[in-house]
């Protein structure tokens, strides 16, 4: 049974669990799939402060917070016990076109000639990881939701704006992917 859990799921089948998340967060709670306001509930149980967008009654969200603890508990149960030991396989084409990069060590799921406290303090690892997450944060929060609150839940709920943002998602991971991150890796 470990072996069939640690291989990778295909899609009909990691797929409907994921959606099946939806309907059942509805039907059991009324509430809707979401992981970017668990940052929100975060910030208004720890900061008390008189801001505005932090005066709610976070306690009706608190389930969020059990839902984001179990990810992130599920996140290194999976990394420490069901890791794959073999290397990850990618296309020729990109191992070759990231060694042009400099990025050779391609053994785990962040490449450590990118993601590294080392790298942090370079021009390259700043952009990638600091001015990267930043915009991600604000990407967010200025969209009203994260990739899985939009493409995920929003969409299964007929969501107008959920279909804007998720077609935005989609053309600004192709620019991120086709023409800013080579300029990045280049620098």
């Amino acid at each position: 049974m470990l072996e069939f859990i640690k291989q990778p799921w295909p899609w009909y089948i990691a797929g409907p669990l994921v959606g099946l998340t939806v309907p059942a967060l509805l039907i059991i709670g009324n509430k809707s799939f979401g992981i970017s306001a668990s940052l929100r509930h975060t910030c208004a149980m720890c900061l008390p402060a008189n801001i505005t967008f932090f005066k709610y009654d976070w306690k009706k969200e608190i389930w969020n917070m059990f839902f984001v603890v179990g990810i992130l508990l599920g996140g290194i149960l999976a990394f420490n016990f069901l890791s794959n030991p073999d290397p990850i396989i990618i296309n020729d084409t990109l191992r070759t076109e990231l060694a042009s990069y400099g990025v050779t060590n391609i053994n785990g799921m962040l490449p450590e000639q990118l993601f590294s406290w080392e790298n942090l303090i370079t021009l390259k690892g700043f952009f990638m990881m600091v001015v990267g997450g930043f915009l991600i944060g604000f990407g967010s929060r200025y969209a009203g939701g994260c990739t899985s609150g939009h493409s995920i839940s929003g969409l299964s709920n007929l969501q107008l704006p959920s279909l804007i943002a998720t077609c935005c998602f989609f053309v600004g991971g192709l620019i991120m992917a086709n023409i800013i991150l080579p300029l990045i890796l280049s620098i």
